[in-house]
């Protein structure tokens, strides 16, 4: 079941990429707010000093990272630096992500191809292999990747986007698995259609006031991040605030 959303972070290190706008900008606030100390990591260095300054003037405190995804070994020594500077992890947040182009797969260009699979699959991977020892060092270790409803209805014209939430979310649903004897509790995450530049890059015609804004978005997100939660594997649908359970085909 979903939280009720009154506990506290105190004392927590969360992970949030892709924090310099949108809903990992929010949900970096929200983690803050809670008590929380941030590791906010984006490419936008600019975004990163403005939530600093936000997440400061209510009373936080976080670590920027100015970092690129597409740079993985970069990935790999964030891991490192955490275990030196902190010694664990509580929470990791996979937000990070580019939609390449909407178009019939035949015209995607390689490049476009390839720079989204590197951020939207291979640095997810990356943040799972050099975070998963951090993790399971905490008391209460919590990951989530974001995901998106296309993984499951495979809409004409997004066919590199879906395949590449549908990656993540098989790696969530191994990932929880393999830890599933652990404290550790992973799982994905739907945000639903949302108030932010990717999706009005996407649906260009589309009403912003009619959709729910990243904030709003990143609050029900950070539910997930509630200690006392015991699921793991699950597809957080954030609109109907449920946590699905994935079931074969047939």
């Amino acid at each position: 079941m979903i939280s009720d959303g009154s506990f506290r972070l105190d004392g927590k290190l969360a992970l949030v990429t892709g924090a310099s706008r949108g809903i990992g900008y929010y949900l970096a606030k929200e983690l803050a707010g809670r008590g929380a100390h941030v590791i906010a990591v984006a490419r936008t260095v600019g975004g990163l000093e403005e939530l600093d300054d936000e997440i400061t003037k209510a009373g936080g405190s976080a670590t920027l990272v100015p970092l690129d995804l597409t740079d993985l070994p970069a990935i790999d020594r964030l891991g490192g630096s955490i275990h030196e500077r902190w010694g664990k992890l509580d929470i990791m947040i996979a937000n990070a992500g580019v939609l390449g182009t909407i178009s019939p797969i035949g015209h995607v260009e390689a490049k476009v191809f390839d720079k989204l699979m590197t951020i939207n699959v291979s640095s997810v991977w990356r943040l799972i292999r050099t975070t998963d020892p951090l993790l399971k060092l905490s008391d209460a270790g919590r990951a989530l990747l974001l995901s998106s409803s296309v993984a499951h209805s495979a809409r004409a014209y997004w066919a590199p986007y879906a395949a590449s939430k549908a990656a993540v979310e098989v790696f969530a649903r191994s990932w929880a698995e393999e830890t599933r004897q652990t404290k550790l509790r992973v799982h994905s995450v739907d945000p639903g259609a949302t108030r932010t530049a990717m999706r009005a890059q996407a649906v260009p015609g589309e009403d912003p006031d009619t959709l729910p804004t990243p904030a709003e978005v990143a609050a029900k997100i950070a539910l997930l991040c509630d200690p006392a939660i015991d699921e793991t594997g699950k597809l957080y649908n954030v609109r109907s605030g449920k946590l699905l359970s994935y079931n074969n085909p047939g």
